[in-house]
């Protein structure tokens, strides 16, 4: 099973929503000056790109994808003439040495197979005295949308535990993304939790996402015959804290990265 990144609104759908809430934190914490040339790296569909163009008052903005689907969305949700997007990854940059004065990742570094090359790259890119940095979810610890979920499908499927996120990336930890930034000659290195909460109005509103194959967690929910799949939806009806309107009140943590070349 491969995780599959095609469908942009199947992506919004299941963690966008989310990922939205902790980039606000993340710019916020990152606090950098107005006025710069900004790289965000795996843009996805757009949504850490157009909070930098809200929020941060960026000179410019190149997000760079792999995925065509997602860079389809991205320019259509974006029109801020300071934005470009184009198809690219983290072991290629399409960006000429000292392009841009801060790089960001936005919960994609943990899925990029040569995190030290695409790391590298990304230093390439940055001016001297730029920023480099990241966020990634905790997915071992505190975000329990996908704790829950993959819980009960372990439970159900001991051999889905090398498909939970939690064990597959062991660098969604702040001593990790320290060392990774400290082996990349960075200066300057801090780490920091990002909280947010992820209310659900009611079961479906949680469960309909893990239903799109989009992402690691829906993808194996997808592989599994009908049987298997109600199973896993039953018993997480039964393990989720629902509160006496139905609502899903749960909160999740992404672990933050910075550094300076």
């Amino acid at each position: 099973m491969q995780d599959k990144w095609t469908d942009g609104d199947g992506y919004e759908m299941y963690v966008g929503r989310w990922s939205r809430k902790t980039g606000l934190e993340f710019l916020s914490w990152l606090d950098v000056p107005p006025g710069l040339r900004w790289l965000d790296l795996g843009c996805g569909t757009g949504a850490l790109t157009s909070q930098i163009l809200e929020t941060c008052k960026p000179k410019s903005v190149v997000g760079v994808e792999p995925s065509e689907g997602f860079l389809a969305l991205a320019r259509d949700r974006t029109s801020d003439p300071l934005a470009r997007f184009r198809q690219g990854s983290g072991d290629e940059i399409p960006l000429d040495d000292g392009a841009a004065d801060c790089a960001v990742s936005g919960l994609v570094l943990n899925f990029i197979p040569d995190k030290n090359r695409a790391l590298a790259e990304t230093i390439r890119c940055v001016t001297d005295g730029g920023t480099v940095a990241a966020y990634v979810w905790d997915y071992a610890g505190h975000v329990q949308f996908m704790r829950y979920f993959w819980d009960a499908a372990v439970a159900l499927d001991p051999g889905a535990r090398d498909k939970d996120e939690g064990v597959r990336f062991p660098i969604c930890r702040p001593d990790a993304l320290e060392a990774l930034f400290v082996s990349a000659g960075l200066q300057d290195i801090a780490t920091a939790p990002i909280d947010i909460v992820t209310p659900f109005q009611g079961f479906d509103d949680y469960w309909t996402p893990f239903l799109s194959g989009m992402a690691p967690a829906p993808g194996y929910c997808m592989s599994l015959d009908e049987d298997r799949r109600e199973a896993l939806r039953t018993r997480l009806a039964e393990t989720l804290p629902t509160d006496p309107d139905g609502r899903i009140l749960l909160a999740a943590r992404a672990w933050a990265v910075r550094g300076t070349r």
